[in-house]
């Protein structure tokens, strides 16, 4: 077995696999030695693949050492040809394409017993390699001071690929406070990795010693499906009664989105109808509660009676039958809306009491108690769901505007928006008008308020242009629709497209780390989880279904009730 040199700054020849044959700018091309005949190399216990995408190669420049990405692993005739040269290479001649992205430096640390030995890395390349000169694979020990921890809290991901299971780290506070999407087809393990991600910030506070950790995470939650993966969390639902989401809540746009709809021509008279009953109802609810009513507005979160909205509708009609249509149209959309059980979480009537509902509203969803706080609007009516995500997302923003700058210090959220392209679509679908606003919103100005986000999609195509563009940092996973990966080409910086080339190819749970929470654009294995810590998003297995008993009648009676009562 091979031992490293005293010096680590010497180069280590049985890690050499190859000659550089041209240098363009940061780009190098290198020829694989000829005897090179299986494409991983053993060194020091570890096996290390030769000319992975991704992987890490280097060049030894007197003391300095450069290093620099695989992009490319391919044939040298073809590269002859692509270059108009006539083809001189034999048949299997290969050549290695890659990126230079840093520079370092072993530094000797004789302040401490024993002496040891560091590695001073940096971004950027001031030294150039030359024709000729040797590449080498990078052993394990200069991968770990390459990716590192990052300059401040981080949290740990998974592991790179082709770098000999080193750590994947993310830095924290650039992978909450900037945004990031995590981005991914269906299958690729997109939910194992939000999961992951989720868990690991849950387990810093142990991983890192610290005596208090207490995260703040809000997850939208589409479908139901995290709530197997973590067995403390809070979870906030339709089903059970625990989500409550009052129509006092939501502001005028969104209480015209509710009751007057926006899938047809709204009127601005229907409009000023509701504004100038909504506003009444608030001043009456805010006297009630002993609030200074000359203060209140239409966009006050303030408690008022529906049957105040409805008789205010009611004494604005006009003696003129034809003008009454207005009138009439809003108030049979709240009697159906009042009269429909599935929204029973949002139409219950306050009951005027003297004691404010309003904080405990907020508690639900700010609390800093069992984490994280899994909002399930997988009950939730498609025709109110837009409008639920947007109360809870401007719910959040405004407690974080209207906090002051010690108490946002000490209070950042985390919002995670599952299926982004439901909530915020490109297609400016009305019923999720608002929903689009209040993430919107967050994304260009969350960050100055503490108030992270966190979107997840499997079709980054159809998610709303502008909220994508706010993320600074991206986890992809396998993309095979070419639409989506024309998206996210056109959204990451120039200097990353190429890693785009491969999303159709990756494996389940692996992705491209990209951004500013990455120390470096990588590609990585995201780690593993327990099964009891994944989501249940697991496919249907039709071999195993249809070996089972068939459902009996007696079961599609108990299921026919959950369907009418609209409750699991």
């Amino acid at each position: 077995m091979s031992t490293e040199p005293q010096n680590p700054n010497d180069p280590i020849e049985n890690l050499a696999i190859g000659t550089i044959i041209e240098v363009d700018g940061s780009r190098i091309v290198a020829e694989l030695k000829p005897g090179i005949t299986e494409l991983s190399r053993i060194f020091g216990g570890d096996t290390y693949p030769i000319g992975q995408f991704g992987s890490i190669v280097k060049i030894h420049f007197g003391r300095r050492i450069i290093f620099a990405f695989v992009g490319r692993l391919r044939m040298k005739a073809e590269y002859e040809l692509e270059r108009g040269i006539a083809a001189q290479a034999t048949s299997d001649e290969r050549v290695i394409e890659a990126d230079l992205f840093g520079e370092g430096e072993w530094l000797r640390d004789a302040t401490v017993t024993p002496a040891r030995w560091d590695l001073k890395f940096d971004r950027g390349v001031a030294t150039y390699p030359l024709p000729q000169q040797t590449i080498y694979l990078t052993p394990k020990r200069e991968l770990r001071f390459i990716y590192g921890h990052g300059k401040g809290p981080s949290v740990h991901l998974g592991e790179h690929v082709g770098a000999g299971g080193t750590r994947c780290y993310a830095e924290m506070n650039e992978l909450l406070g900037k945004h990031t999407a995590i981005l991914g087809s269906t299958g690729a393990g997109k939910s194992g990795t939000v999961a992951a991600v989720l868990h690991s910030l849950i387990e810093r506070g142990i991983e890192a010693g610290l005596p208090t950790w207490r995260p703040r995470i809000v997850v939208l939650d589409p479908h139901d499906e995290y709530s197997a993966a973590f067995p403390d969390h809070h979870k906030l639902s339709t089903d059970d009664g625990s989500l409550s989401l009052p129509y006092w809540l939501l502001n005028f746009t969104e209480t015209v989105a509710l009751v007057i709809g926006k899938t047809e021509f709204v009127a601005t008279s229907q409009a000023n109808i509701v504004k100038t009953a909504l506003l009444t109802a608030r001043i009456e609810g805010a006297v009630a509660l002993s609030l200074d009513p000359a203060k209140i507005t239409v966009d006050s979160p303030v408690p008022y009676k529906l049957s105040k909205l409805i008789a205010g509708v009611e004494a604005d009609k006009p003696p003129q039958a034809s003008k009454q249509d207005s009138h009439n149209s809003i108030l049979e959309k709240l009697d159906a809306l009042i009269r429909d059980a599935r929204l029973a979480f949002m139409m219950k009537e306050w009951d005027g009491a003297a004691q404010d509902p309003f904080p405990s509203i907020l508690n639900q969803i700010a609390s800093d108690g069992t984490q994280p706080r899994i909002v399930d609007l997988s009950g939730v009516p498609n025709e109110v769901a837009g409008v639920s995500s947007a109360v809870i997302a401007r719910t959040l923003f405004n407690l974080k505007v209207w906090q002051t700058a010690d108490e946002r210090q000490n209070d950042p959220v985390l919002l995670v928006c599952e299926e982004a392209h439901r909530y915020v679509p490109n297609r400016g679908e009305a019923q999720y008008e608002a929903a689009q606003e209040a993430i919107r919103r967050i994304a260009k100005e969350g960050r100055k308020y503490g108030l992270g986000l966190l979107l997840i999609s499997q079709r980054p195509s159809e998610v709303e242009a502008t909220v994508l563009s706010q993320c600074n940092s991206w986890i992809i996973l396998r993309i095979t629709n070419d639409a989506d990966r024309e998206h996210v080409r056109a959204i990451l910086p120039d200097s990353m497209v190429g890693l785009t080339k491969m999303l159709s190819g990756l494996r389940r749970q692996e992705a491209i780390f990209v951004g500013q929470a990455a120390i470096l654009p990588s590609r990585i294995l995201v780690r593993t989880l327990k099964p009891e810590q994944l989501p249940q998003s697991n496919d249907i297995d039709f071999d195993k279904g249809w070996q089972a008993p068939p459902i009996t009648e007696a079961q599609l009676g108990v299921i026919a009730n959950r369907w009418r009562y609209q409750a699991k």
